[in-house]
């Protein structure tokens, strides 16, 4: 099932924007997860992964816009996430000064959010999959 939410009533709520299930995090590929609607603009907060499937302790991903993979959270080993049925949180770490602009970025209208799967499950135990849902703060343009 794949959710895109372009209704969040309270904007200054942080929520669910996106969710796609069975995110194969076997093969290196970017997943689209969110596009922000015509009208709105976005705030990501964090990346929720959920209904892990298997080990994924060697997989590393990046999130961001199409174009710039990394503008809100660089390269992340999933290191600890090594069994089924994990849930994992996934955000910038807060600092009181931000060190360049790519911490807090705005998405405009029309643009496009994935997780990138930059390298894949590579431990020989099958293929993981898992829910991977984007949330964050959406509001008129």
């Amino acid at each position: 099932m794949t959710i895109n939410n372009p209704f969040i009533l309270d904007h200054s709520a942080v929520a669910m924007l996106g969710s796609v299930d069975s995110v194969d995090f076997g093969t290196a590929a970017a997943v689209t997860i969110y596009t922000v609607p015509i009208g709105k603009k976005c705030v990501l907060d964090h990346c929720r992964i959920r209904n892990v499937s298997g080990n994924m302790k060697t997989v590393v991903i990046t999130i961001g816009q199409v174009g710039a993979l990394t503008d809100f959270l660089g390269s992340q080993t999933l290191v600890n996430v090594d069994t089924a049925a994990m849930t994992v949180k996934i955000q910038p770490v807060p600092i009181a000064t931000p060190v360049d602009a790519g911490i807090g970025v705005e998405y405009t209208a029309g643009e496009v959010l994935q997780i990138d799967v930059a390298t894949a499950s590579g431990d020989g135990a099958g293929t993981p999959t898992a829910t991977v849902e984007f949330f964050g703060t959406l509001d008129d343009a």
